[in-house]
């Protein structure tokens, strides 16, 4: 209905690139799958194909507004067959042209997870010191898992139990308190895996 208003395809866009993860997002027992542990195979690509076509019609657009840089960033996301060929650098720019479009504490939560990815915890850990979402649960949630990575089990145990009473949503509170197990049976994560592995914990990042 509104062919040359650019900001309605980027929503359209968005919306497309979102709803065809959905079949990935929980597990046949309907525990929450991160998005960095996703059976990628059970995304809609037909989906997938049309959200890009919409987001490469305003690509080289000057001056994207928010639902054209979130519809961006998704479909980066989609590009990746596998976790690990995310391109985090590109969604790092894109975040920081987000923020400019859109400056606010949920923006610069989502770009922290980025800069976690691409930088590594201690640097994901540094973004998150300036966002203001201290009753949000996904701040604690990421401030928690970064805190594990860099070996701080302690703080970490601690960064869950505040995300989980910050929610009532069951499936999450089931997804958080099994990683706080997670921690204090085996202590932090970091040995185990590289630090910059997934963070998967805020925003458009957990699923």
């Amino acid at each position: 209905m509104l062919p040359e208003e650019t900001e309605s395809v980027g929503l359209l866009a968005l919306m497309l690139l979102t709803e065809a993860r959905r079949p990935a997002r929980t597990a046949p027992d309907g525990t929450l799958v991160r998005l960095a542990d996703q059976d990628r195979r059970l995304w809609d690509r037909a989906q997938i194909r049309e959200g890009h076509a919409l987001v490469r019609g305003f690509l080289h657009d000057d001056r994207p507004g928010q639902y054209r840089i979130q519809a961006a960033i998704a479909a980066v996301h989609a590009d990746a067959e596998v976790a690990e060929a995310t391109d985090w650098a590109q969604i790092v720019a894109l975040y920081d042209m987000l923020l400019v479009a859109r400056p606010d504490p949920v923006v610069a939560l989502n770009r922290a997870v980025a800069v976690a990815e691409l930088r590594g915890a201690a640097a994901g850990l540094a973004a998150l010191g300036d966002v203001d979402l201290d009753g949000h649960h996904l701040f604690h949630a990421t401030r928690a898992e970064l805190l594990a990575r860099l070996g701080r089990a302690d703080e970490a145990i601690l960064a869950y139990g505040r995300a989980i009473e910050s929610t009532t949503n069951r499936v999450e509170r089931a997804h958080l308190t099994a990683r706080r197990d997670a921690v204090e049976r085996t202590g932090p994560v970091g040995a185990r895996r590289k630090d910059h592995g997934p963070v998967g914990a805020a925003g458009d990042q957990p699923n």
